[in-house]
């Protein structure tokens, strides 16, 4: 509960998510929040991207957008090497496309500035 946040489009502030449903940790070369649950305001079509560079290179997955704005905010993993096997199928939010509303404190940081405590899925 001290940690409890909203996330928001960073384009139009709409509720896209919360820190209640955060499931891993940041992979390397990926600044990304990582969750199981998002709104309904967050779609993403039927095609699927490849990776060309960086760290989805070679990854097949599904790009996210802001319902509402339609800004890309995020990517669902739908194959990849073992080293991000574990993030397959789950909600990946690009920090810098999210802001965080802290609930106890009513503070808005941007995701990219803020370290959550560290959660994973258990198998």
């Amino acid at each position: 509960p001290e940690e409890c946040a909203v996330f928001h489009c960073r384009g139009c502030w709409t509720v896209l998510g919360d820190s209640l449903q955060l499931c891993g940790q940041e992979p390397p070369g990926l600044s990304v929040l990582i969750c199981f649950k998002v709104t309904s305001d967050v779609t993403w079509e039927d095609s699927l991207l490849v990776g060309l560079e960086g760290a989805l290179l070679g990854c097949a997955y599904y790009l996210l957008f802001c319902r509402s704005c339609g800004s890309a905010v995020g990517f669902i993993l739908y194959s990849s090497g073992s080293e991000l096997a574990h993030l397959r199928d789950l909600f990946c939010f690009f920090k810098d496309s999210i802001m965080c509303y802290f609930l106890k404190n009513q503070m808005i940081i941007e995701a990219s500035k803020v370290t959550f405590p560290a959660v994973t899925l258990k198998k």
